[in-house]
């Protein structure tokens, strides 16, 4: 009978590999079924690298696998194993010098991860057993037991909410460790498990779930819940991110909630975050090993040609064997060849301080106290915020000296991403002030009639619809960080999106209040103060994908409406197309003058059309494969032939100083370009209000409205190409002479480019003669002063910045962004910079660098980098240098030794050479030169084109 039920409940789902199964409360389904637990890992969280069995030869191991230091124990073998001019101490004592400081230095480091470990593995945890709480380490929790958490507790491992103190329950959960988001998440406990909210009711619970294997996303999860009672069909419900409370996260106002560990220790999503994230590596350091090849060739070729003079002078009989030196018997028996080889050695070993030892070990300090000054300047400290610049890795402070195309997003980057509602348009009447019990107040774009009586209410439709479609949540009398309050309401709205926040008050202005959430029913307050309830059904959550949402409600009256808001490229195509040119009007003017617009549509269900919608959603979310495809699809199916009411738009201000940040930028010989997902309008007022594009640019397009939608858009797009590729290359002189970087022509073009056509480029069709148009197009690219692509996918951002990094001559690229959906070309980029903005701080969290506002890029770039440039390649030049001085006159010294392989130098000096007499003064001058000074480096962006030659200097 139960495997019948679970088929049903499960119909066309088989068991894959990439689930597990998690029985709820160690509590067998049923009692003459014998339970065979499963094992998953404990809940200890291992950071560390070493442990004190492995530490010695792991590190030993990583550190032989530099160049240098491979070299410097071969010769010390050397010396040992033959008669060499010089005493092993030499070469053995620099060396134990360097891995013994490294060795310390990670030694050290490890073992505070060690104590950090420590601290969170045996902190204490309370666990449901026996309908008692029993208090536990937390690296003893195991996957299946029920965890009790209290207020401002951490979650120990990943748990399904399963019951809270709350009577709807919900929790608010802030996730600043995990993220960097500091506003509340509202998460949901299982519909069927919120009553059991004491230890022996949760206790009393039998239940499995089935989620998927653990995987690192922080935003996704797919499972299911089977919830069994005693002579009754068991019960199956969908999990989902809502339902997963994260380790790492911090449970906030709500006094305790109980959850059933789904994933511990190594296998949480926090753990496998930070686990195999890609090391980028500088010019600087990939030169470094350039240039130790190259002195070892200068090496061999010192001791091969002393070693060929030694027995060009021992030809003579005299030289060979002088009178005073006479060789014993041994030596005369010796074979020529083996002689030969041993002299080389010698000769290897004389020279062998030409390798500076210990330039690893003073570049790593001079890069880690350095970036202490990024993370100490005051003028990138934000008060508003409370935070300064922040350092996730000081391997590439020299990238930022050099720097040659910057990719910039624009919401929350160049823009304030803090949004103000200013005006609506319903039916083609444009709003811009309050409504009133009266028509007459709107205005109209161009000749669209007025439709009486009716118009009275699509506006209150339009405005029920902002009011009903988001997913702003609504917290009395408590006051968020960050986050916008209502004194007079005493409540903050809570919302993952400025946006939503932005339209819900833009409604209240109009007279439509949105009033909460409770036991499922939405209440708002219209115009007259009357209180309205609507049933909430479904939500067809925002995707990047589809750029739209809804929400399906219910009305006291029992009528079924779905309203829908989302970009017009994703209304348009699904509402009735006589409605859609009085909108249209109003949002392309909304869009030139730079704001951000969205549509607002719906349409009416009969009963029989949401039973349909209702039971494919439900059959979508049980799916523990593909569950994403089959929502889509689902969501695709429902969000069609709808009524279009209106239109909102809302305003993204600049962000202070970065027109003046982005012409600085353009001074010092950088390419900006703006990668966005915005709409091409919106985003070049944008583009020209930052000064990215000028008056006098000449703007190239390759969109959607220049392509074409027609079937001969592939070729259309080729006619385009070439147009352009004439125009900038063909036409234009070969620039010669000066900087590298001087890539200004007298006539500036920027190109404007959507993800649409970006696809066709990057993505042709088998059939189509176009396997070169991405060559062609990056010409284009480059040729111009600015670039923008606009409705552009995360991937498709990446996909820009690999073609760029991967062109001739691989120039240093860097990537700025504030969202998640910046990740991937911070990631892709050679220095990827984080915003630390209001979309969540996954931007930061993965950058290399992360600074409060895009002003803060000028002094980053043009101070900071140029500073670190123009030291460390003093640094490397000067130790290649002074130990290239320090062996030519040993070399020398061996015309006048007969080639005797006698040493200069004396033993102690030769150690201590490398060790501190060069390196100490060098590591100052590297940490604390100021060739110019930083308000000149600041204010003349000029200078850092010159950086280059001032190495050379």
């Amino acid at each position: 009978m139960l495997r019948r039920s679970l088929s049903r409940l499960c119909a066309g789902e088989e068991k894959r590999v990439g689930t597990r199964t998690v029985v709820v409360g160690h509590r067998p389904v049923s009692e003459t079924d014998a339970y065979v637990a499963q094992k998953f890992c404990d809940n200890r969280i291992v950071s560390s690298k070493y442990t004190i069995w492995n530490f010695l030869p792991k590190n030993l191991f990583e550190q032989f696998r530099r160049i240098a230091n491979f070299y410097f124990l071969i010769i010390f073998l050397v010396q040992v194993i033959v008669d060499t001019p010089t005493s092993p101490v030499t070469s053995g004592l620099p060396l134990f010098f360097v891995i013994t400081v490294t060795a310390i230095k990670q030694g050290y480091e490890d073992w505070l991860r060690h104590r950090a470990d420590n601290e969170v593995n045996k902190s204490n945890v309370f666990i449901v057993e026996n309908a008692k709480q029993v208090q536990k380490e937390s690296e003893k929790i195991k996957v299946g037991d029920i965890v009790e958490v209290k207020a401002d507790e951490t979650f120990p491992c990943d748990l399904i909410f399963l019951a809270s103190s709350s009577v709807d329950g919900t929790c608010y959960v802030t996730t600043a460790s995990l993220d960097g988001e500091s506003n509340f998440k509202t998460h949901y406990a299982v519909r069927d498990t919120t009553v059991l909210c004491t230890d022996e009711a949760i206790d009393s619970l039998t239940a499995t779930i089935e989620c998927e294997q653990p995987q690192p996303d922080l935003y996704k999860f797919v499972g299911r819940i089977i919830i069994y009672r005693s002579n009754q069909e068991p019960v199956a419900r969908s999990l989902g991110p809502e339902n997963l409370l994260l380790k790492g996260a911090t449970l906030k106002n709500t006094k305790k909630i109980y959850g059933v560990a789904v994933y511990t220790g190594m296998e949480t999503k926090m753990a496998l975050n930070y686990q195999g994230k890609s090391q980028k590596r500088s010019a600087v350091e990939k030169s470094i090993n350039a240039f130790l090849i190259v002195y070892l060739c200068i090496l061999l070729s010192k001791a091969t040609v002393c070693t060929t003079l030694k027995y060009v002078w021992q030809s003579n009989p005299f030289n060979d064997e002088p009178w005073y030196n006479e060789k014993t018997k041994k030596e005369r028996e010796t074979f020529k060849v083996l002689r030969m080889f041993t002299d080389f050695l010698s000769f290897m070993v004389l020279f062998n301080f030409i390798i500076p030892v210990s330039m690893y070990v003073t570049v790593e300090m001079q890069k880690f106290l350095g970036s202490f000054f990024i993370s100490w300047d005051k003028e990138m400290y934000d008060e508003e915020i409370k935070e300064g610049a922040l350092v996730n890795t000081s391997d590439l402070n020299e990238e930022l000296g050099q720097v040659e195309y910057v990719f910039t997003d624009k919401t929350g980057t160049l823009t304030e991403n803090s949004m103000e509602f200013i005006e609506c348009c319903i039916d083609g009447h444009k709003y811009k002030d309050c409504m009133a019990e009266a028509d007459g107040f709107s205005q109209t774009d161009g000749p669209l009639k007025y439709y009486g009586k009716a118009e009275k209410c699509r506006e209150e439709l339009f405005l029920r619809a902002l009011c009903l479609c988001h997913t702003v949540q609504i917290k009395e009398g408590d006051q968020v960080d960050g986050l916008i309050g209502h004194p007079e309401h005493k409540c903050t709205y809570i919302s993952s999106s400025p946006d939503e926040i932005a339209l819900v008050k833009g409604a209240k202005k109009y007279g439509f209040t949105f009033l909460g959430l409770e036991n499922d029913f939405m209440k708002i307050q219209n115009q007259k103060n009357e209180t309205e309830m609507y049933q909430l059904l479904h939500v067809l959550n925002f995707d990047p994908v589809r750029r739209r949402m809804s929400v399906i409600v219910r009305t006291t009256a029992g009528k079924l409406l779905l309203f829908c808001k989302g970009a017009d490229s994703s209304i348009f195509p699904r509402v009735q197309q006589e409605e859609i040119q009085q909108t249209k009007v109003h949002v392309d003017r909304n869009a030139m003058d730079g704001y951000r617009t969205l549509c607002v549509a719906f349409k009416e269900l009969t009963q029989k059309e949401y039973d349909k919608i209702d039971r494919q959603l439900n059959e979508a979310k049980m799916a523990l494969q593909d569950r994403e495809e089959k929502m889509a699809k689902v969501f695709e199916d429902t969000e069609a032939d709808m009524h279009l009411i209106g239109a909102t738009a809302v305003e993204d201000r600049l962000q202070e100083q970065s027109a003046e940040t982005i012409e600085a930028l353009h001074a010092a010989g950088m390419k900006v370009w703006v990668l966005t997902g915005d709409k091409m309008e919106t985003a070049k007022s944008t583009c020209y209000a930052c000064r990215l594009f000028q008056t006098s640019t000449e703007l190239l397009e390759l969109t959607a409205r220049t392509v074409g939608e027609s079937e001969r858009k592939e070729d259309r797009l080729h006619e385009l190409l070439m147009e352009y590729h004439k125009k900038l290359i063909q036409d234009f002189p070969k620039n010669r002479g000066g900087l590298k970087r001087s890539w200004t022509l007298s006539q500036e073009y920027g190109l404007i480019i959507d993800g649409s056509t970006l696809s066709l480029i990057l993505n042709p069709s088998q059939d189509s003669s176009s396997s070169n148009y991405k060559n062609i197009f990056l010409q284009i690219c480059l040729k111009c002063a600015a670039v923008l692509c606009c409705r552009m996918a995360p991937l498709q951002k990446a996909q820009i910045v690999r073609m760029v990094k991967n062109t001739k001559g691989s120039p240093i690229t860097l990537s700025v962004g504030d969202g998640a959906n910046d990740v991937s070309m911070i990631l892709e980029a050679h220095v990827g910079i984080g915003i630390k903005g209001k979309e969540g701080r996954q931007a930061s969290r993965n950058s290399d660098y992360a600074v409060p506002k895009f002003k803060h890029l000028r002094k980053l770039l043009l101070a900071h980098g140029h500073l670190y440039y123009v030291r460390i390649a003093h640094l490397v030049q000067y130790f290649f240098y002074k130990n290239l001085c320090f062996i030519l006159p040993q070399f020398l010294y061996q015309f006048f030794c007969g080639f005797s392989q006698q040493p200069l130098y004396d033993a102690a000096y030769l150690t201590m050479y490398n060790i501190c007499f060069t390196s100490l003064p060098i590591l100052a001058y590297s940490l604390l030169e100021q060739h110019i000074s930083i308000d000149t480096l600041t204010s003349d962006p000029q200078l850092y084109i010159l950086a280059p030659l001032i190495c050379l200097c």
